[in-house]
């Protein structure tokens, strides 16, 4: 616990991380607060009115269907920052648990898990999310960040597992053995707690590359469906109005720039 809390410090004394913290958490409380002070992403009040460049009333714009853009963007915000959150959170349970057994049992089983992982980390992740994903004609959100999660924890394993065999030669690792620990204790209270450093980092990062991997599934067509807002499909529906409504796609790709460059600053 000790190694994430400095390297949280440690990202918040420097100023590109400061500002990476301060972009994130903006987007969060914009993805809680916006939906209760903005309209309704999916109404379209003037169907044949068409687009709008940005106004006061629309500070940016609104699209083919006469939504309001920023509206849109707020809902794709929370959409998109939710199935991060929650995938990475799932990988990195995955990972770290599997980390952790092979590095501290070793042997057989350290042999056999890590040749599952090589195994698993030369197929592509977007061609197995693809291959998958190509079945479902409509995928829940549960299902994908599920999907997501459950293909992104290979290499966060051995992240674990490298730091779990130089940890486990440590004196105090040696003498909690020494007194008759028990394993799960030994990993609980000394393996794990110094491991949430570097998956803190790996972590984080993966909070941007979801964004970007959700946003290309959507783009596709294969993650969230409409009529639910995500930034990806947003960007799908502004390709019929790009040169004459360009506002439709620039902001939501602006909206994926700023996230995940401020989650790589983090």
């Amino acid at each position: 616990m000790k190694a994430a809390l400095d390297a949280l410090r440690a990202a918040w004394r420097s100023p590109r991380g400061r500002l990476g913290a301060i972009v994130l958490l903006a987007a969060v409380l914009a993805a809680l607060v916006g939906p209760w002070m903005l309209p309704d992403p999916r109404a379209q009040p003037d169907i044949l009115a068409g687009s709008h460049p940005p106004a006061l009333a629309h500070p940016f714009g609104t699209d083919q269907l006469s939504r309001d853009v920023l509206a849109r963007v707020v809902a794709g915000a929370r959409i998109s920052l939710s199935v991060a959150l929650l995938a990475v959170a799932l990988s990195m349970t995955l990972g770290a648990a599997v980390g952790l057994v092979s590095g501290y049992w070793g042997g057989t089983l350290d042999a056999a898990l890590m040749r599952i992982v090589d195994g698993a980390l030369a197929i592509p992740r977007l061609f197995m999310l693809l291959l998958v994903l190509a079945v479902w004609e409509r995928v829940p959100i549960l299902a994908l960040i599920c999907l997501i999660g459950a293909t992104g924890w290979f290499a966060t394993s051995r992240l674990v597992r490298a730091e779990v065999l130089r940890i486990r030669e440590e004196g105090y690792v040696r003498a909690a053995e020494a007194l008759g620990a028990q394993r799960r204790r030994i990993i609980f209270r000394h393996l794990l707690p110094n491991t949430l450093g570097p998956l803190l980092v790996a972590a984080t990062l993966g909070v941007g590359d979801v964004i970007l991997l959700e946003a290309g599934l959507s783009f596709l067509g294969l993650g969230i469906q409409p009529p639910t807002p995500s930034w990806g499909g947003m960007i799908l529906d502004s390709k019929e109005v790009l040169v004459s409504a360009p506002w439709v796609g620039i902001f939501p790709g602006l909206a994926i720039v700023a996230t995940v460059l401020s989650a790589n600053l983090f």
